[in-house]
């Protein structure tokens, strides 16, 4: 069964075929035709409209081409491979392209015009009509579309778009380019396959043209989406369409003291405060910032908060390290490293730190100095004189 079945539907495919070949050898003669038979024409429009000569059947031959009915004023011409012509020369079964230009006069009134275009061959005739309308004309609009609305990347990154303005009119226009965005952010605006900076593109009537809109952020914009509304204006009308821009944020720590000294006096054994400042200058929070320091041997610190949960972007906190030197540290300078850590982000500082002599320390060796002193006049006081 299924061999018949398959055998009965190529029979009917080959049937079908076979009949669409009679039916399309059945006709035999010259033809014309065009894609767009009934065009409105624009003022002081010369109009190229396309045409092919279709010989079916027919031997070759040379086919003549003529305008007849050509409105008064109006002028009419064939062109071929750049050049007027009068004829073409068809071989069968074979089709030829030419173009009919038509040069209205200057002032047109309103209304309809209508013309027929005569193709002559051996004893065969082909005719075709063409009918313009003047004064009927599609109303100015625009369209302005982005392929990618969004996209995402650091602050330091260069975002390019990609956008197609089409003139939906039937005139040709000059369409000037601008971008409303947030205070620091640059646009800039170029043709497609191109790096040439404009503010306006030209598009002809019923086309389209792609152009580029690169958005540049501040280096110092905080994490967030961002709007730009890129408008595209002739004067009489206008279309807009909005693009994001989603700055992906990045922490970046720094650690100063509030007026920037970077030393200070300490006494051996004795807690010494010193104020540090904790910077966020990226543009994401930093989460989680934890201190640490490295002093010498035998040396404590400790940190008042011990860690931030967070430092917004563009702010500072302040904390307070206490260095306490070791009992046994000896007068001199001493460098204290502290460090500021979070999510992958680092900031460190040196501080010199001067241990001096505690004044109780002074006043005790005074203390035995004066005692050595009163001990040694004693002995000579008393044996001297033997």
């Amino acid at each position: 069964m299924e061999r018949r079945e398959v055998a009965l539907a190529l029979g009917l495919l080959l049937a079908a075929t076979a009949a669409f070949s009679a039916q399309e050898r059945a006709y035999r003669g010259l033809a014309l035709s065009t894609a767009y038979p009934v065009q409105t024409l624009r003022p002081a429009e010369t109009l190229s409209i396309p045409l092919t000569v279709h010989n079916f059947g027919l031997p070759p031959q040379v086919v003549e081409l003529k305008a007849d009915k050509v409105p008064a004023g109006w002028k009419a011409s064939f062109v071929g491979d750049g050049r007027a012509i009068g004829a073409v020369y068809v071989n069968p079964d074979a089709e030829r392209s030419v173009t009919l230009r038509l040069d209205p006069p200057k002032t047109l009134d309103k209304g309809s015009y209508t013309l027929r275009v005569v193709a002559l061959g051996a004893g065969q005739r082909a005719e075709l009509p063409l009918q313009l309308q003047f004064g009927d004309v599609l109303p100015a609009e625009l369209g302005l579309r982005a392929n990618l609305p969004t996209l995402q990347g650091s602050a330091s990154a260069s975002f390019s778009y990609e956008l197609t303005l089409e003139n939906r009119s039937g005139q040709d226009v000059l369409v000037n380019l601008s971008a409303e965005a947030p205070p620091g952010f640059e646009v800039n605006f170029t043709p497609a396959f191109s790096s040439q900076q404009v503010t306006s593109l030209p598009v002809k009537a019923g086309e389209s043209r792609e152009f580029n809109v690169r958005v540049q952020p501040p280096r110092r914009a905080t994490a967030g989406p961002y709007r730009i509304v890129v408008t595209a204006d002739t004067g009489r009308v206008r279309a807009s369409t909005e693009l994001t821009v989603e700055v992906t944020g990045r922490p970046q720590l720094a650690l100063r003291t509030p007026a920037e000294v970077l030393s200070g006096d300490a006494y051996a054994g004795e807690p010494t405060p010193v104020t540090l400042v904790v910077e966020n200058t990226g543009t994401a929070p930093a989460r989680g910032v934890s201190l640490s320091a490295f002093p010498p041997r035998e040396w404590k610190v400790e940190f008042e908060p011990k860690e931030l949960e967070a430092v917004p972007p563009g702010e500072r906190v302040q904390v307070t390290a206490t260095v306490t030197p070791s009992p046994r540290s000896l007068a001199g300078d001493f460098n204290v490293n502290f460090r500021a850590e979070a999510e992958g982000e680092s900031a460190s500082l040196d501080y010199r730190m001067t241990v001096r002599t505690s004044t109780l320390w002074g006043l005790v060796g005074i203390a035995v100095v004066l005692a050595a002193l009163g001990v040694v006049g004693f002995v000579v006081a008393r044996y001297g004189r033997r």
